[in-house]
Protein backbone atom coordinates (compact mmCIF):
# COMPACT_ATOMS: atom_id res chain seq x y z
CA UNK A 1 0.00 0.00 0.00
CA UNK A 2 0.78 3.40 -0.73
CA UNK A 3 1.78 5.18 2.25
CA UNK A 4 2.49 8.41 1.32
CA UNK A 5 -1.52 8.06 -0.07
CA UNK A 6 -2.76 6.66 3.16
CA UNK A 7 -1.28 9.22 5.00
CA UNK A 8 -3.08 12.10 3.10
CA UNK A 9 -6.23 10.41 3.26
CA UNK A 10 -6.02 9.97 6.86
CA UNK A 11 -4.99 13.36 7.67
CA UNK A 12 -7.52 14.93 5.47
CA UNK A 13 -10.26 12.64 7.31
CA UNK A 14 -9.60 13.69 10.19
CA UNK A 15 -9.10 17.68 9.72
CA UNK A 16 -12.87 16.91 8.54
CA UNK A 17 -14.04 15.88 11.69
CA UNK A 18 -13.23 18.77 13.23
CA UNK A 19 -15.32 22.56 12.85
CA UNK A 20 -13.18 25.67 13.81
CA UNK A 21 -15.34 26.08 16.66
CA UNK A 22 -13.83 22.83 18.04
CA UNK A 23 -10.38 23.86 18.58
CA UNK A 24 -11.46 27.76 19.56
CA UNK A 25 -11.22 28.97 16.13
CA UNK A 26 -13.77 31.63 14.98
CA UNK A 27 -16.39 30.66 11.81
CA UNK A 28 -16.96 33.61 10.01
CA UNK A 29 -19.67 33.71 7.52
CA UNK A 30 -20.42 32.62 4.32
CA UNK A 31 -19.64 28.92 2.59
CA UNK A 32 -16.29 26.98 3.23
CA UNK A 33 -14.42 25.67 0.45
CA UNK A 34 -13.35 22.55 2.59
CA UNK A 35 -15.36 20.68 5.03
CA UNK A 36 -13.63 20.87 8.74
CA UNK A 37 -10.19 22.25 9.51
CA UNK A 38 -8.40 24.24 6.41
CA UNK A 39 -4.75 23.10 6.25
CA UNK A 40 -3.68 26.64 6.83
CA UNK A 41 -5.65 26.15 10.19
CA UNK A 42 -4.50 22.80 11.40
CA UNK A 43 -0.54 24.22 10.91
CA UNK A 44 -1.50 27.12 12.96
CA UNK A 45 -2.82 25.57 15.89
CA UNK A 46 0.34 22.66 15.20
CA UNK A 47 2.60 25.68 15.41
CA UNK A 48 4.43 24.83 11.91
CA UNK A 49 4.40 26.35 8.37
CA UNK A 50 1.53 25.98 6.30
CA UNK A 51 4.00 25.02 3.71
CA UNK A 52 5.97 22.16 6.20
CA UNK A 53 2.18 20.83 6.84
CA UNK A 54 1.06 20.56 3.28
CA UNK A 55 3.89 18.55 2.31
CA UNK A 56 3.60 16.17 5.34
CA UNK A 57 0.02 15.47 4.59
CA UNK A 58 1.53 14.61 0.34
CA UNK A 59 3.98 12.52 2.07
CA UNK A 60 6.64 14.50 1.15
CA UNK A 61 8.31 15.32 4.68
CA UNK A 62 9.58 11.65 5.99
CA UNK A 63 11.61 12.82 8.73
CA UNK A 64 9.17 14.87 10.96
CA UNK A 65 9.95 15.28 13.96
CA UNK A 66 8.26 13.80 17.52
CA UNK A 67 7.49 17.58 18.58
CA UNK A 68 5.26 18.13 15.12
CA UNK A 69 3.74 14.23 15.31
CA UNK A 70 2.67 15.19 18.71
CA UNK A 71 1.39 18.87 18.17
CA UNK A 72 -0.80 17.50 14.96
CA UNK A 73 -2.04 14.98 17.40
CA UNK A 74 -3.46 16.92 19.73
CA UNK A 75 -4.84 19.83 17.42
CA UNK A 76 -6.45 16.84 15.67
CA UNK A 77 -7.72 14.91 18.77
CA UNK A 78 -6.08 11.85 18.02
CA UNK A 79 -6.87 8.84 20.78
CA UNK A 80 -3.79 6.60 21.19
CA UNK A 81 -4.67 4.13 18.55
CA UNK A 82 -5.10 6.78 16.15
CA UNK A 83 -1.83 8.89 17.16
CA UNK A 84 0.04 5.35 16.41
CA UNK A 85 -1.00 4.92 13.45
CA UNK A 86 0.05 8.79 12.21
CA UNK A 87 3.24 7.62 13.45
CA UNK A 88 3.18 4.32 11.53
CA UNK A 89 2.36 6.25 8.08
CA UNK A 90 4.55 9.08 8.62
CA UNK A 91 7.84 6.99 9.09
CA UNK A 92 7.36 4.16 6.72
CA UNK A 93 9.73 1.08 6.85
CA UNK A 94 12.27 1.73 3.66
CA UNK A 95 10.16 0.66 0.42
CA UNK A 96 10.33 -2.57 -0.86
CA UNK A 97 9.05 -4.22 -4.10
CA UNK A 98 6.09 -5.88 -3.17
CA UNK A 99 6.15 -9.08 -2.87
CA UNK A 100 4.47 -12.54 -2.17
CA UNK A 101 4.71 -12.57 1.81
CA UNK A 102 6.34 -15.39 2.80
CA UNK A 103 3.60 -18.20 4.02
CA UNK A 104 2.47 -18.02 7.57
CA UNK A 105 3.23 -20.97 9.56
CA UNK A 106 2.67 -21.97 13.37
CA UNK A 107 5.08 -23.60 16.04
CA UNK A 108 4.08 -27.04 16.71
CA UNK A 109 3.84 -25.43 20.34
CA UNK A 110 0.61 -22.99 19.17
CA UNK A 111 -1.13 -25.68 17.72
CA UNK A 112 -0.46 -27.52 21.14
CA UNK A 113 -1.82 -24.37 22.97
CA UNK A 114 -4.93 -24.84 20.76
CA UNK A 115 -5.56 -28.10 23.11
CA UNK A 116 -4.41 -26.81 25.99
CA UNK A 117 -7.28 -24.75 25.93
CA UNK A 118 -9.85 -27.18 26.47
CA UNK A 119 -13.35 -26.31 25.39
CA UNK A 120 -12.34 -22.76 25.06
CA UNK A 121 -13.06 -21.17 21.49
CA UNK A 122 -9.95 -20.61 19.86
CA UNK A 123 -8.46 -19.48 17.20
CA UNK A 124 -4.78 -18.18 15.53
CA UNK A 125 -5.08 -14.84 13.18
CA UNK A 126 -2.30 -14.16 10.89
CA UNK A 127 -1.35 -10.52 9.84
CA UNK A 128 -4.12 -10.21 7.34
CA UNK A 129 -6.64 -11.96 9.19
CA UNK A 130 -6.14 -15.34 7.91
CA UNK A 131 -7.16 -18.05 10.14
CA UNK A 132 -4.41 -20.02 10.30
CA UNK A 133 -5.80 -22.65 12.92
CA UNK A 134 -9.22 -23.28 15.33
CA UNK A 135 -9.72 -25.64 17.86
CA UNK A 136 -13.10 -27.40 17.54
CA UNK A 137 -15.18 -25.08 19.49
CA UNK A 138 -13.56 -22.44 17.86
CA UNK A 139 -14.91 -23.79 14.89
CA UNK A 140 -18.56 -24.66 15.67
CA UNK A 141 -18.84 -20.87 17.47
CA UNK A 142 -17.73 -18.76 14.22
CA UNK A 143 -17.46 -21.27 11.02
CA UNK A 144 -19.19 -24.84 11.63
CA UNK A 145 -20.38 -24.47 7.63
CA UNK A 146 -17.14 -24.84 6.97
CA UNK A 147 -14.17 -27.48 6.56
CA UNK A 148 -12.55 -27.73 9.67
CA UNK A 149 -9.31 -28.77 8.04
CA UNK A 150 -10.01 -24.97 6.18
CA UNK A 151 -6.64 -23.38 7.72
CA UNK A 152 -4.33 -26.06 6.98
CA UNK A 153 -4.96 -24.97 3.17
CA UNK A 154 -2.64 -22.02 2.39
CA UNK A 155 -3.98 -20.01 -0.11
CA UNK A 156 -7.94 -21.44 0.79
CA UNK A 157 -7.88 -20.30 4.48
CA UNK A 158 -10.96 -18.79 5.76
CA UNK A 159 -10.34 -14.74 6.17
CA UNK A 160 -11.96 -12.92 9.19
CA UNK A 161 -12.35 -10.05 6.79
CA UNK A 162 -13.69 -12.34 4.11
CA UNK A 163 -16.66 -13.89 6.45
CA UNK A 164 -17.87 -10.64 7.75
CA UNK A 165 -17.95 -8.55 4.49
CA UNK A 166 -18.63 -11.16 1.97
CA UNK A 167 -20.65 -14.68 4.00
CA UNK A 168 -23.97 -14.16 4.96
CA UNK A 169 -23.72 -17.19 7.80
CA UNK A 170 -21.15 -14.74 9.67
CA UNK A 171 -23.08 -11.53 9.02
CA UNK A 172 -25.75 -13.47 10.65
CA UNK A 173 -23.82 -14.34 13.52
CA UNK A 174 -22.84 -11.03 15.09
CA UNK A 175 -26.09 -9.36 16.31
CA UNK A 176 -24.29 -5.94 15.62
CA UNK A 177 -22.84 -6.74 12.89
CA UNK A 178 -21.84 -2.74 11.81
CA UNK A 179 -19.54 -2.66 15.26
CA UNK A 180 -18.00 -6.12 14.32
CA UNK A 181 -17.75 -4.46 10.37
CA UNK A 182 -15.85 -1.62 11.26
CA UNK A 183 -13.66 -3.15 14.34
CA UNK A 184 -12.98 -5.36 11.25
CA UNK A 185 -11.83 -2.49 9.14
CA UNK A 186 -10.12 -0.72 11.75
CA UNK A 187 -7.89 -4.15 12.18
CA UNK A 188 -7.02 -4.59 8.76
CA UNK A 189 -5.84 -0.26 8.59
CA UNK A 190 -3.82 -1.05 11.89
CA UNK A 191 -2.18 -4.13 9.77
CA UNK A 192 -1.61 -2.04 6.46
CA UNK A 193 0.07 0.53 8.31
CA UNK A 194 2.64 -2.23 10.17
CA UNK A 195 2.90 -4.16 6.46
CA UNK A 196 2.83 -1.39 3.73
CA UNK A 197 4.13 -4.05 1.05
CA UNK A 198 2.20 -7.25 2.00
CA UNK A 199 1.01 -8.38 -1.15
CA UNK A 200 -1.71 -10.32 0.05
CA UNK A 201 -2.54 -7.79 2.43
CA UNK A 202 -3.12 -5.32 -0.50
CA UNK A 203 -5.08 -7.92 -2.41
CA UNK A 204 -7.88 -8.69 -0.03
CA UNK A 205 -8.65 -5.37 0.66
CA UNK A 206 -8.54 -4.68 -3.50
CA UNK A 207 -10.93 -7.64 -3.40
CA UNK A 208 -13.18 -6.53 -0.50
CA UNK A 209 -13.50 -2.91 -1.72
CA UNK A 210 -14.27 -4.73 -5.45
CA UNK A 211 -17.09 -6.59 -3.75
CA UNK A 212 -18.83 -4.83 -0.71
CA UNK A 213 -19.56 -0.78 -1.19
CA UNK A 214 -19.92 -1.73 2.50
CA UNK A 215 -16.19 -2.33 3.30
CA UNK A 216 -15.32 0.21 0.55
CA UNK A 217 -17.50 3.12 2.54
CA UNK A 218 -15.63 2.06 5.78
CA UNK A 219 -12.04 1.89 4.42
CA UNK A 220 -12.75 5.58 3.23
CA UNK A 221 -13.66 6.90 6.19
CA UNK A 222 -10.16 5.60 7.81
CA UNK A 223 -10.98 3.64 11.22
CA UNK A 224 -8.39 3.33 13.89
CA UNK A 225 -9.02 1.53 16.78
CA UNK A 226 -7.09 -1.12 18.81
CA UNK A 227 -9.45 -4.18 18.59
CA UNK A 228 -7.80 -6.36 21.48
CA UNK A 229 -10.79 -6.91 23.23
CA UNK A 230 -14.35 -6.79 23.05
CA UNK A 231 -17.60 -7.92 24.37
CA UNK A 232 -19.51 -9.41 21.29
CA UNK A 233 -23.13 -9.99 21.38
CA UNK A 234 -23.93 -13.72 19.37
CA UNK A 235 -26.93 -15.45 17.67
CA UNK A 236 -25.71 -19.03 17.34
CA UNK A 237 -27.71 -21.28 14.97
CA UNK A 238 -27.21 -24.26 17.72
CA UNK A 239 -26.94 -22.88 20.97
CA UNK A 240 -29.11 -19.39 20.36
CA UNK A 241 -27.88 -16.14 22.00
CA UNK A 242 -24.24 -15.62 23.58
CA UNK A 243 -22.37 -12.61 25.02
CA UNK A 244 -18.89 -13.30 25.07
CA UNK A 245 -16.08 -12.07 26.36
CA UNK A 246 -13.30 -11.77 23.37
CA UNK A 247 -9.72 -11.20 23.52
CA UNK A 248 -6.77 -10.80 20.88
CA UNK A 249 -3.57 -11.74 22.23
CA UNK A 250 -0.55 -10.82 20.10
CA UNK A 251 1.93 -14.17 20.20
CA UNK A 252 5.66 -13.25 20.50
CA UNK A 253 8.40 -13.65 17.69
CA UNK A 254 5.50 -14.40 15.46
CA UNK A 255 4.88 -11.82 13.05
CA UNK A 256 1.83 -10.15 15.17
CA UNK A 257 -0.23 -13.52 14.84
CA UNK A 258 -2.72 -13.49 17.51
CA UNK A 259 -3.97 -15.86 19.78
CA UNK A 260 -8.01 -15.05 19.95
CA UNK A 261 -10.59 -16.45 22.63
CA UNK A 262 -14.23 -16.13 23.31
CA UNK A 263 -15.79 -17.14 26.96
CA UNK A 264 -18.36 -16.20 29.23
CA UNK A 265 -19.19 -14.74 32.67
CA UNK A 266 -19.09 -18.11 34.78
CA UNK A 267 -22.99 -18.92 35.69
CA UNK A 268 -24.14 -16.99 32.48
CA UNK A 269 -26.77 -18.49 30.03
CA UNK A 270 -24.07 -17.91 27.55
CA UNK A 271 -21.72 -20.21 29.67
CA UNK A 272 -24.14 -22.97 29.36
CA UNK A 273 -24.23 -22.16 25.71
CA UNK A 274 -21.18 -22.80 25.42
CA UNK A 275 -20.85 -25.99 27.55
CA UNK A 276 -23.39 -27.27 24.97
CA UNK A 277 -21.89 -26.22 21.95
CA UNK A 278 -18.23 -28.01 23.49
CA UNK A 279 -21.02 -31.18 23.84
CA UNK A 280 -22.37 -30.81 20.38
CA UNK A 281 -18.58 -30.96 19.16
CA UNK A 282 -17.08 -33.85 21.26
CA UNK A 283 -20.80 -35.92 20.11
CA UNK A 284 -19.43 -35.01 16.30
CA UNK A 285 -16.11 -35.68 16.43
CA UNK A 286 -13.86 -38.64 18.40
CA UNK A 287 -10.62 -36.36 16.90
CA UNK A 288 -8.41 -34.28 19.39
CA UNK A 289 -9.74 -30.70 19.48
CA UNK A 290 -7.20 -29.33 17.30
CA UNK A 291 -4.96 -31.81 15.02
CA UNK A 292 -1.26 -31.65 15.50
CA UNK A 293 0.15 -32.90 12.16
CA UNK A 294 2.98 -35.19 12.64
Amino acid sequence: MDTKLELGEFLRNRRARLRPADVGLAEHGGRRRVPGLRREELAQLAGVSAGYYTRLEQGNSPNASDAVLDAIARVLRLDAAEQAHLYALARPAPATARRRSRQERLRPSVRLMLDAVGDTPALIIGRAADVLAWNRTGHALLAGHLDFDAPDRPGHRPNVARLVFLDEHTRGLYTDWRAKARDTVADLRRSAARHPDDRELAELVGELTMKSREFAALWSAHPVRVCDHHVRELHHPLVGRLTLYNEALVLPDDDRQRLALFYAEPGSSSAAGLRLLADLVAGSHDAPVSRVPG
